[in-house]
């Protein structure tokens, strides 16, 4: 996100790998059927998939994130792709959408001892994936091998190998995980393995195919077009014989980006959709009185500022919290979020589990930022940041100008796309500030997991920001490190808590404000959706009314 947005100690994938939120890749293509092969795809959001009517009739959603992002499960940070995934794949274990408690999908059972160093997983009798060929361990440990293969890099290197030191094949229908170190957590990261056929993806060319939208999972819902910057389609798979079955015959999920144009889509008499995400706050009421039900979840969503370390004055902490210090954080929430949010006052949100208020918190204090500016000897401060022109982030921008300008730092504003934005990242550009989503929710809520997705020695946002060798940075590691091997759940949560002290101290990557992201639909025509804290939709439990 991206939005998220979405590594504990993750090395830097291969350029143009690692998908940030709604992380365009620029891709045309569009899934055949058997989801063998890609071609060529029309551009046409009004492709609905096959009509149908009762409850037959195709389910319409509207994403307000790009679904031309890598779809390769392990890769993957789009939000469009990892909301679809989690309806065409499934893990060993997945995570229920909202309590995130893990739950048996292709396994049969949770294990007993979560805090055992050897876990075992029968796999579900009958399982087939989308082409009708049978699940087996070896398209497990498959999976697993690519994971944790030291010359691999993948974004989910980071959720499983600082703990995970193996995955076996104990017969044609067992698989064995064996943990460097108890780990309870690592049960609900399971759900960020999508298990995927080897026979398909063990062909040359294939991850490159599952990057531009190639998906074979063993899901309730089977992937039956992609057209990339319009829309993609699904239907039920019908030898799906799994826990959450499929509601929807056919579903069609448009990627509409702008604001507009999204709630155009669920509103009004001519709307073409039931249910959208990210619905902007100042059209809520309208979308209620026209019968929807719009709700929120309040979660990671944050607006976060990335400061370059390389780049003067950004190198003094001094001006770095002095920035943070001068944004009306309270004045971003009324205006911008319309009370939607809330200042930061951790990075973590405050009803994560984890959450202490920490020793650094940032409320307004122009007073203080201009001390802190004199203090660092900074005079006639010219600042650019550099933004993604998500809706909402750009409709917090000018107070960051606005307070910026009141203590004498001159500020331009650069919004663009997402993907322009990071691809200047990734190509190691000069920058000052940059101002962008994120939500590591998407990957889940365990305090280890959001702190490592952030920062980390061989973490891709620590080589944006080019901090990963100052010795404040050292020693964070390594406390990182000894708190996700701490086994007592009350000393590793004091452990994390007391390092994300040190983070908001140094604020070189700090969320600015955490905000709710809402979503819309027709109570008339849906029931059983509930609104998530991250982007995207999950319909797995949904039905038509």
């Amino acid at each position: 996100m991206r939005d998220d947005d979405v590594n504990p100690g993750v090395p830097a994938p291969p350029r143009r790998q690692f998908l940030k939120y709604s992380g365009a890749l620029g891709a045309t293509a569009a899934l055949s059927p058997a989801l063998a092969a890609c071609s060529a795809g029309p551009e046409s959001t009004n492709d609905t998939g096959g009509g149908g009517s009762g409850k037959d009739r195709t389910l319409t959603a509207v994403i307000g994130y790009g679904n031309d992002g890598s779809w390769d499960p392990t890769q993957t940070a789009s939000a469009f792709a990892m909301a679809a995934n989690n309806h065409i794949y499934e893990g060993l274990l997945d995570t229920d959408p909202i309590t995130r408690e893990p739950y048996p999908a292709l396994a049969t059972a949770i294990p007993a001892d979560p805090s055992a160093t050897t876990w075992r997983f029968p796999l579900r009798s009958g399982a087939t994936f989308h082409d009708g060929k049978p699940v087996t361990a070896d398209d497990v440990v498959f999976v697993f091998d690519r994971i944790l293969d030291p010359d691999t890099q993948t974004l989910a290197k980071g959720f499983f190998a600082p703990w995970l030191d193996s995955v076996r094949k104990v017969d044609a229908r067992t698989v064995e995980l064996v943990l460097k170190f108890p780990f309870p957590d690592g049960l609900s990261r399971l759900t960020l393995a999508k298990i995927m056929p080897r026979h398909v993806f063990s062909r040359p060319g294939a991850w490159d195919d599952a990057i531009k939208g190639l998906a074979v999972g063993s899901g309730p819902y089977r992937q039956t077009a992609h057209h990339p910057k319009s829309n993609t389609t699904f239907e039920a798979f019908a030898a799906y014989n799994g826990p959450r079955k499929p509601a929807f015959r056919k579903m069609n999920w448009l990627t509409i980006v702008d604001a507009a144009p999204r709630v155009a889509k669920i509103s009004g008499t001519g709307a073409g959709a039931q249910i959208a995400d990210n619905i902007p706050y100042a059209n809520i009421p309208r979308l209620e009185q026209g019968g929807l039900k719009v709700a929120g979840g309040a979660g990671m969503n944050n607006l976060f500022l990335m400061f370059n370390t390389r780049h003067e004055p950004f190198d003094d902490v001094r001006v770095r919290q002095a920035l943070h210090y001068a944004i009306d954080t309270e004045k971003m929430v009324r205006v911008a979020l319309k009370g939607h949010g809330r200042p930061a006052s951790s990075f973590l949100n405050e009803g994560n589990p984890g959450y202490r208020r920490a020793r650094t918190v940032y409320d307004h204090d122009p007073d203080k930022a201009k001390a802190l500016l004199r203090a660092a000897g900074v005079t006639d401060l010219k600042v650019e940041i550099l933004a993604v022109n998500v809706s909402w982030i750009v409709d917090c921008l000018p107070t960051i100008k606005s307070s910026w300008d009141a203590i004498g730092v001159r500020t331009t504003l650069a919004p663009q796309e997402t993907t322009a934005v990071f691809t200047k990242m990734d190509q190691k550009q000069d920058y000052q500030v940059v101002a962008a989503a994120s939500n590591p929710n998407q990957f889940g809520r365990d305090a280890d997991l959001i702190m490592h997705y952030n920062y980390g020695p061989g973490n891709l946002w620590m080589r944006y920001t080019r901090w990963a060798g100052h010795p404040v940075a050292q020693r964070l590691f390594k406390d990182m490190d000894r708190a996700a091997r701490e086994p007592d759940p009350a000393k590793k949560k004091a452990m994390i808590q007391d390092y994300i002290d040190v983070v908001a101290e140094q604020a070189v990557l700090y969320p600015v404000v955490h905000n709710e992201l809402m979503t819309a639909w027709d109570p008339r025509e849906l029931s059983g959706i509930r609104a998530q804290p991250y982007p995207g939709i999950n319909v797995l439990q949904a039905k038509w009314t």
